[in-house]
């Protein structure tokens, strides 16, 4: 029993209907009533998470999301993420993040990670981290992958939140377990080529508004491409670099 956690989602829930979202969950028949998996999600909205525990939801189970540091050390969200046994990662020293959430897939519990790191600009897959294969493998548990679709409409990187009554439609794909295997690389890319089937999938049926910021420009929108989005994330990546340095001095 985690009343914390209960509480957090009868809450979200309540906000979710306020907004009027509207939610298609297909494949939650894949997500295992017992034991460890690491759950990859999709990047492309800050509140990916909270629409990605759904489906685990039902066969009454909780995800233990990877999430950055600076969200533990908030005074607000702090408290409730470590309540939720949610895992912090600090970008500088992950050693210990990946350990303890190795750890608890080895205990039965699912762990929720973004294979892509951060926020896709342009809505489509972006490459893919290693991690989760990893910790797949050392733990001896199944991959699921979780692709969601529209949830950067409610809230994305670089845009206004859209947190009122929006009646956004958001899709959610639940694909088959992939169980471990090495080499890692291989696995991952595995795992980035179903869900970018995945993605082909849940947008196949959503309707798409011509030119909108949310839309990926292979469809018709003005989200850049995968390659601009990519030389805009190295573009801030380097100004974060260089700050860094210039308080360091």
């Amino acid at each position: 029993m985690e009343p914390v956690y209960r509480t957090i989602i009868g809450l979200a829930r309540t906000v979710f209907f306020v907004q009027g979202l509207k939610f298609t969950v297909k494949g939650d028949e894949h997500i295992p009533a017992t034991g460890g998996a690491v759950v990859a999600v999709n990047h492309t909205g800050y509140m990916d998470f909270t629409y990605a525990g759904l489906p685990v939801r039902t066969p009454k189970r909780y995800v233990r999301f990877m999430a950055k540091k600076e969200v533990f050390d908030n005074n607000i969200s702090g408290p409730i993420m470590r309540s939720l046994k949610h895992i912090p990662v600090d970008r500088g020293a992950g050693a210990d993040s990946y350990k303890a959430a190795v750890d608890y897939l080895r205990r039965g519990e699912l762990v929720g990670v973004y294979p892509e790191a951060t926020i896709s600009r342009s809505f489509e897959i972006k490459d893919f981290k290693s991690g989760a294969a990893r910790m797949a493998i050392e733990a001896g548990v199944p991959i699921i992958p979780i692709v969601i679709w529209g949830a950067q409409r409610v809230w994305t990187k670089g845009f206004p939140k859209r947190l009122g009554r929006t009646n956004t439609p958001i899709s959610i794909l639940v694909g088959k377990p992939i169980q471990p295997y090495e080499p890692a690389a291989d696995l991952t890319a595995e795992l980035r080529a179903t869900m970018q089937r995945m993605l082909l999938e849940v947008q196949d049926g959503y309707t798409h508004e011509p030119g909108a910021y949310w839309v990926p420009a292979r469809l018709g929108g003005s989200a850049p491409t995968l390659e601009q989005a990519d030389a805009m994330d190295a573009a801030e990546a380097a100004e974060k670099a260089a700050r860094r340095a210039s308080r360091a001095d």
